[in-house]
């Protein structure tokens, strides 16, 4: 296996060493809970141009879930229990609430997936911690929109994040984009569980010479 296949490999290669690709099998609709309508403009700007990207849709309603993408701010993670209904979309809220706080994390994606392993839901908690607070908003909304537009490894982008800084600018790291693209190839699977997923990954992202 080449430098480049093993990259995208590593890409979807989980702490305990599993493969685990999945992408969306719906169009996606997302809601954001907790900003106001500026942000909510970056949020979904974002979200659109990353699934204009990878050559899928959005759509107006879910007709199974009315809404699948739901992205939630939250000063303190202890707001989270507080959300009518949460408990029902996010099962053992209240345990997950006390393993957050315990990690000081400000950022955790939960996804549910279909028969045929695609995603089909997402949902998103941000605390706005003094880091994420010093975010700009689209670079924010970037970066998330990238890490739910695929079920990325928990470790792919501990090393270096999926957005680089030109001139002052997040930008999408053009590797990042080049596997996305690749990545809702039609006829590429919508989940898979093997590494030779990631060579014909690699194979679709490499020029024709």
């Amino acid at each position: 296996m080449d430098e480049e296949s093993q990259k995208v490999v590593q890409l979807f290669t989980r702490a305990d060493g599993a493969y685990v690709f999945a992408r969306w099998g719906r169009p996606i609709v997302p809601v954001v809970f907790g900003v106001d309508d500026a942000s909510l403009a970056v949020f979904k700007g974002a979200i659109e141009a990353v699934v204009s990207l990878a050559s899928h849709h959005m759509a107006e309603t879910d007709p199974e879930l009315g809404v699948n993408l739901m992205i939630f701010f939250c000063e303190d993670w202890d707001e989270l229990p507080e959300v009518p209904n949460l408990d029902q979309l996010v099962p053992d809220l209240v345990p997950l609430v006390a393993k957050l706080k315990q990690a000081d994390a400000n950022q955790y994606r939960i996804f549910r997936f279909d028969e045929a392993g695609a995603i089909r839901a997402a949902f998103v908690f941000l605390r706005m911690d003094e880091h994420l607070a010093s975010v700009a908003a689209d670079t924010l909304a970037l970066s998330q929109a990238v890490q739910t537009i695929l079920l990325w490894s928990d470790t792919a982008f501990q090393d270096q994040p999926p957005l680089a800084l030109v001139e002052g600018n997040a930008v999408l790291r053009p590797e990042i984009a080049d596997v996305i693209r690749a990545a809702y190839d039609p006829v590429m699977p919508v989940s898979a569980q093997d590494a030779s997923h990631a060579l014909r990954l690699a194979a679709r992202i490499r020029p024709v010479s």
